[in-house]
């Protein structure tokens, strides 16, 4: 059963608003400047250009985005333009100026590096979007390959296309069903549904008529099929990589490369935000362990490959010297966080305090699997979707909410010490309900 839902706090200015360079956003803490790197990578020189923007003409705090995108925060209406000047000279400025979406697709920071066909179609799908006018700005396509799996499912995606071993395959959000492509259709059908979410005048294409979307497709006479199988989610640590291959007229030309050992290491800014100085040791350590790019990942962190193991651990110590999660199993990757007070004028609760509090409470239910949640305010940027248990800030106290979303009715309301207090002394193999048993929230008492 769905959870009740409440009303998230106001923000007219703010409903359906990405911001941009040229568009920053105001926020707690300044104007918050959006920086969309094309299909998710950096240069380790664009990285330090990102870095330098943000101590110059930002507060030194740059978040990592759960579409793989990187924020400048702290930027004023006196550097704001300085900002992106800099960064388009260096190749990462708005792409568009008509408030739709700066960067259309998504995918995993493994694109690329197994032969398949992902980067070719996410290249296909942005230069799309570019020319459909009315495009909503949180317009989305997730693209990725299915060759372990599907891990971008909860990405909230308006469309999810898969490259599979049989073709492309496709589903519409709002929609069960996922529908195969015919060869070389893809970009075809991806445009047509495109195009009738921008004629639709909805953010989203779930927001479409069922009917309108099944007409859509249903003039490409597509068959129906099984949907691709989830995998797990990606974490922070070493991934090793097949052996890289070149095409055949350049293998005959000079030898194969020598990439038997390549080694991917993924490693996520905690709760989504790291320092200037941080975002510069990454782009050092890319450059010590010769890596031609830094690849953003939707789990808030960046991927970058080593040509050994031993070239990866070095740089896992490294990297987490900087403040980085390296490790599957470090706290911080259970529990969600936003910015919070003061840093956002929606949020009354110090979140990402409060989050690196509870994570290491919550270590024991994160070693079964759970997940935590803490935001500033029912709208849940860190994380829209439904966790285990999720702290709401509210009046400077949180709404705990159970197996839900940030804007569902709460089981109870407590001030932050009391909710970890219960977590730090509960039986980890008790449910969370038994931890907060249901005890509908009055007002807050002065």
């Amino acid at each position: 059963m769905t959870a009740p839902r409440r009303v998230a706090p106001e923000a007219p200015s703010r409903r359906g608003w990405c911001p941009s360079l040229a568009r920053p956003m105001p926020t707690g803490d300044g104007l918050l400047a959006r920086v969309h790197p094309p299909l998710g990578r950096l240069t380790p020189a664009q990285a330090r250009a990102v870095a330098a923007g943000a101590r110059r003409f930002g507060n030194g705090h740059v978040d990592v985005t759960a579409r793989a995108n990187l924020q400048i925060r702290g930027v004023t209406e006196a550097t704001r333009c300085d900002l992106a000047e800099a960064l388009a000279a260096i190749g990462l400025g708005d792409v568009r100026h008509d408030g739709g979406p700066q960067r259309l697709t998504l995918t995993t920071p493994l694109a690329g590096l197994e032969p398949e066909a992902v980067p070719a179609l996410a290249q296909a799908i942005e230069a799309i979007g570019r020319v459909i006018p009315g495009l909503p700005p949180k317009s989305l396509v997730a693209v990725e390959a299915a060759t372990h799996g599907i891990s971008l499912g909860s990405a909230e995606a308006d469309l999810h296309a898969v490259v599979t071993r049989a073709g492309f395959a496709l589903r519409l959000a709002g929609d069960a069903a996922w529908w195969r492509l015919p060869d070389g259709a893809a970009p075809t059908i991806i445009e047509a549904a495109l195009r009738l979410l921008a004629a639709s005048g909805q953010r989203r294409i779930r927001d479409v008529p069922a009917a309108a979307r099944a007409e859509t497709l249903a003039r490409f006479g597509l068959q129906r099929i099984a949907g691709p199988a989830e995998s797990a989610a990606l974490s922070p640590g070493l991934l090793a990589l097949p052996p890289l291959t070149l095409p055949d007229s350049e293998s005959r030309r000079s030898p194969p490369p020598r990439a038997e050992g390549r080694v991917a290491l993924l490693v996520d800014a905690p709760f989504g935000r790291c320092t200037a100085d941080a975002l510069n040791a990454l782009a050092d350590t890319a450059d010590a362990v010769g890596g031609a790019d830094l690849r953003l990942s939707p789990t808030r962190g960046l991927l970058l490959v080593c040509a050994a193991a031993a070239v990866a651990e070095a740089a896992r110590e490294t990297l987490a010297g900087a403040g980085f999660l390296t490790r599957a199993d470090d706290p911080r990757g259970a529990v969600a966080a936003c910015p919070g007070a003061p840093a956002c004028a929606s949020g009354s609760t110090p979140t990402l305090h409060d989050a690196a509090r509870l994570a290491e409470a919550f270590r024991p239910f994160a070693a079964r699997g759970l997940r935590a949640h803490v935001s500033g305010c029912p709208k849940g940027c860190a994380h829209p979707g439904a966790a285990d248990l999720t702290l709401v800030g509210r009046d400077g106290w949180y709404d705990v909410v159970l197996s839900g979303r940030p804007d569902a009715s709460p089981a109870t309301r407590l001030p932050f010490e009391a909710a970890l207090e219960r977590v730090r002394r509960a039986d980890s193999a008790h449910s969370l309900a038994r931890i907060f048993p249901e005890h509908p929230p009055g007002p807050r008492p002065s």
